[in-house]
């Protein structure tokens, strides 16, 4: 700034006041600035994180079987996991990875049972691996694997990877429970031995998917039989466990949220990740198995706690670590409707029918009916998902009754 020497000398003090006065107006908004933000720190630090009681209560109301009736639960099965649920609260690796897995069956609207299957296959671990080939969190066979889009490659075995083998196991899942009919009991069983056996089961036992009774399909092996069993009784034993103040207590903690992270070119290791994000290294080791000492493979992914975070790349530039989601949105099946956003949703629990739902969410037997595609006579399925709003701005109107509210 520059004032002309033609000025009058009350005007070069004015000047000389106003170029003084500038710095000073500039420092509150440049030290505003400057300061860190405690409020964004925290919420950053809350979106990392949720509590162990959210992810148990997710996993509750996605059950497609929350029933337990007394003598309805496997006794072997019972005390073969009894310890399961204590290992969930005490297992710093398994409650976050339970919850990476349930959301990402919640958000493909399936059975949280599914969610159990780790627990039977790997225990959880996602470095497992069977003498027999089975690999993974989701213990698969490499052709299996290679037919549900797993990458398989020289240095990168995708079933080591909890994303890959993650979203390839709900793609398959999602494909088999469609097959069966909505029943989970026959998803399970057809990722157990495989859908053509279990197709060729009901054949031979005059049964069909819709109305299937899975204890008694002939030809199948006890492993596969006892498959059912097996994730009810740990279903039961986790449903159960709201009597137990203690292990409810234990899950009442900050769990780190998991997510698909794609790392920056420039990490190399998984070390210089969790050293830029304050991470626990051993830990992504431990849930990342797929990378050994060096990531060489491009685009890398990592189940790591979210990173919303930037650094800074060799050339200068902000890189930021884009979360990836662990599974696309699932499309609705082409006789399901589509769901919105605001819709309210259930899924039909064993002895429901379509009036008992109706009523809970005070709404016509018809207009619920007809808002999901289905005859009024339809029979409802345990594990089926029903949209209880009306999906448009129109109303719905049941034919013949036009006017109705």
């Amino acid at each position: 700034m520059t004032c002309a020497r033609s000025w009058r000398r009350l005007a070069a003090g004015l000047c000389l006041g106003l170029a003084l006065a500038l710095p000073a107006l500039a420092l509150p908004a440049m030290a505003q600035q400057s300061q860190p933000q405690p409020q964004a720190a925290a919420e950053a630090t809350a979106a990392a994180t949720r509590n162990g009681r959210e992810i148990y209560e997710n996993f509750r109301s996605g059950l497609a079987e929350p029933e337990c009736e007394a003598g309805g639960v496997s006794k072997r099965w019972r005390q073969h996991f009894a310890t399961a649920p204590k290992r969930l609260a005490a297992d710093d690796d398994l409650l976050p990875l339970f919850g990476y897995v349930v959301d990402a069956l919640r958000q493909a609207h399936l059975p949280t049972e599914f969610a159990l299957i780790p627990f039977v296959e790997s225990g959880y671990r996602p470095g497992a691996r069977s003498p027999a080939g089975p690999a993974g969190l989701w213990q698969m066979i490499a052709i299996t694997a290679r037919n549900h889009k797993v990458p398989m490659r020289s240095g990168y075995d995708g079933r080591l990877s909890p994303i890959d083998s993650t979203t390839a196991a709900v793609r398959y899942l999602k494909t088999l429970h469609g097959m069966f009919a909505g029943d989970w009991r026959l998803t399970v069983m057809a990722y157990n031995a495989g859908e053509y056996r279990v197709l060729g089961a009901l054949k031979r036992g005059g049964q069909v998917a819709r109305n299937a009774n899975p204890e008694q399909l002939p030809g199948l092996s006890d492993i596969t039989q006892a498959y059912v069993r097996k994730l009810h009784a740990l279903s039961c034993l986790m449903e159960q466990a709201d009597d137990r103040e203690e292990w409810l207590h234990s899950l009442d903690r900050p769990v780190p949220r998991l997510q698909a992270v794609t790392l920056p070119p420039e990490i190399k290791r998984i070390d210089q990740w969790a050293a830029r994000t304050g991470q626990d290294a051993d830990q992504l080791k431990r849930l990342n198995p797929v990378f050994a000492d060096t990531i060489g493979t491009r685009p890398a992914r990592l189940l790591a706690v979210a990173y919303t975070g930037s650094g800074t790349a060799s050339g200068g530039d902000a890189v930021a670590a884009m979360p990836a989601q662990a599974s696309p949105p699932a499309s609705p099946a082409p006789d399901q409707p589509a769901v919105t956003e605001t819709s309210r949703r259930h899924t039909v629990r064993r002895g429901e029918n379509a009036s008992t739902i109706a009523r809970r969410y005070d709404v016509r037997v018809a207009d619920l009916m007809q808002r999901n595609g289905l005859a009024g006579n339809a029979v409802l399925k345990p594990g089926q998902l029903l949209v209880i709003d009306r999906l448009d701005s129109q109303a719905d109107h049941v034919p013949g009754e036009a006017g109705s509210p």
